[in-house]
């Protein structure tokens, strides 16, 4: 972890110091403390990957990195965002009640694909959901 100082020696930007790091014979009680708790969130964050996603963020330096990391490689671009989010309203339009499938079977499906829809900011109301699970009851003959 980097901890930084101001650089007195250069002149202020936009009022703002210029920070250079801090040597670690320089670091006070406090700055120790902050590079502990990147440590304990590194060792943290390494305890819960799999090998395959270890593998790619070992060489991150920094918890926020490899946090960063991690955000980037779940969650994807604005286009993957995009493509999982129409997959899942596509599921959800789509969903049918499968024969012999109880209702309580088909109430769990559509709860999973709304919990899904809300995770990734789609909101139907209760009223939308209630009528297409009305619908597909009825047409199911229930």
């Amino acid at each position: 972890m980097k901890i930084m100082k101001a650089n007195t020696a250069v002149a202020l930007t936009d009022g703002a110091p210029h920070r250079i790091e801090k040597q670690r014979e320089e670091w006070i009680a406090e700055d120790k403390k902050k590079a502990n708790l990147d440590n304990v969130a590194k060792d943290t964050l390494y305890k819960i990957l799999d090998k395959n996603t270890f593998s790619k963020i070992k060489m991150r330096k920094t918890a926020k990195e490899i946090w960063e990391k991690l955000i980037q490689l779940c969650e994807g671009n604005e286009q993957t965002k995009e493509n999982t989010l129409s997959v899942a309203v596509q599921k959800f339009d789509n969903i049918k009640m499968k024969t012999g499938e109880s209702i309580n079977k088909f109430d769990e499906r559509v709860s999973n694909i709304i919990n899904e829809l809300n995770a990734k900011g789609k909101v139907y109301s209760n009223k939308e959901v209630a009528l297409k699970v009305v619908r597909e009851l009825l047409k199911n003959g229930m």
